[in-house]
């Protein structure tokens, strides 16, 4: 980034956050948009700005952050977070590099296979932090219990059949299909049991990982984060590996290419091998993957969407998904079985 190019503290929202922090309105703040939040990213501090779709996202994310501490997981320092006449802020402090997703397409195979090295090492450290095993992002748990959903995703194992009746209230369901889901789910709950939770970030992809010099300097962005398997953090990675065009860094962006990330579940494997070393791991990514297109087909207010879901959960019935161009994982023999 070129700090002579961004622009001096003259937002009128990021000087009163600022003000309300306490820190001095002065340097250079290079301004970033996003899904849910306005953005300012100065020398020293990341200042954001939600959009107000999530409920308390910023406070769930300061007490994540507060797990962290004392642990080895790269993170961005918490300096502040609040509400004000503009809405809920957070201000942390500056990671050195870019995101992932704007170092990739001029990396090479190897800084690429050391980033994804240095990822697998950040997951572990993630996956090793004591955590309540009830821990959930409010916005979720409103969601949940019948309020908006402003995201679909990460899954969680015990509401799937929960949005299998969500579906059914919905206008224009498909009953047939809902029926031959909820017996899918029924049948498959039993892997899930045994499970103990750890803390599951639940929004992994090129735009929340922040590198430089060929390693990850931090994981940012834990609004989503909550307990759940460990393998559930796998649903938004290679979600992400398989239909990358579907994660730009903003409305309005674009993706990366699908087969510049080919290579990234074998290393993160390699790197991480604990994390795939799961018994039915494929049916166990199945089922996370049912859960988000339940929410997407009972939820989404567009029905172009809601149809897409609906299209996408029939496949997957039939045992098809987007997890089916990854070898590492159709290569396994949990995969006729999913």
């Amino acid at each position: 980034m070129d700090d002579r190019s961004a622009p001096s503290v003259d937002e009128p929202l990021l000087r009163r956050t600022l003000a309300a922090v306490g820190l001095p309105a002065t340097g250079r703040f290079f301004p970033k948009g996003g899904w849910a939040s306005r953005a300012w990213v100065g020398d020293e501090y990341v200042v954001r700005l939600s959009n107000g779709q999530a409920r308390d996202a910023y406070g769930h994310e300061a007490e994540v952050v507060a797990l962290l501490a004392g642990s080895d997981v790269p993170h961005a320092r918490h300096i502040a977070h609040g509400a004000g006449p503009d809405g809920s802020w957070y201000v942390s402090e500056r990671l050195p590099g870019r995101t992932l997703h704007d170092v990739w397409p001029h990396a090479d195979v190897h800084t690429r296979h050391t980033i994804v090295e240095s990822l697998g090492a950040a997951l572990r450290a993630l996956h090793r932090v004591p955590v309540p095993a009830q821990l959930t992002p409010p916005w979720l748990a409103d969601a949940l219990a019948g309020g908006s959903w402003p995201a679909y995703h990460p899954p969680v194992v015990s509401a799937t059949l929960e949005q299998v009746e969500a579906a059914r209230r919905s206008p224009g369901h498909d009953a047939r299909l809902l029926g031959d889901v909820a017996v899918w789910i029924r049948e498959r709950l039993p892997l899930f049991t045994a499970d103990d939770p750890v803390l599951v970030h639940g929004d992994l992809h090129g735009s929340n990982v922040m590198v430089d010099h060929g390693r990850v300097t931090g994981l940012i962005d834990f609004a989503e984060a909550l307990a759940q398997p460990a393998d559930a953090e796998l649903d938004t990675i290679l979600r992400w590996c398989a239909r990358a065009w579907e994660f730009p860094p903003t409305p309005c962006g674009r993706g990366l290419d699908a087969s510049g990330l080919v290579e990234v579940p074998g290393w993160l494997r390699g790197a991480y091998p604990e994390l795939f070393d799961r018994e039915h791991l494929r049916t166990r990514l199945n089922f996370y993957d049912i859960y988000v297109e339940l929410a997407i087909y009972a939820h989404h207010p567009d029905i172009e969407v809601r149809n897409m879901a609906h299209d996408r959960i029939a496949r997957l019935l039939l045992g098809h998904n987007h997890l089916d161009g990854l070898t590492l994982l159709s290569a396994t023999p949990d995969t006729a079985s999913g």
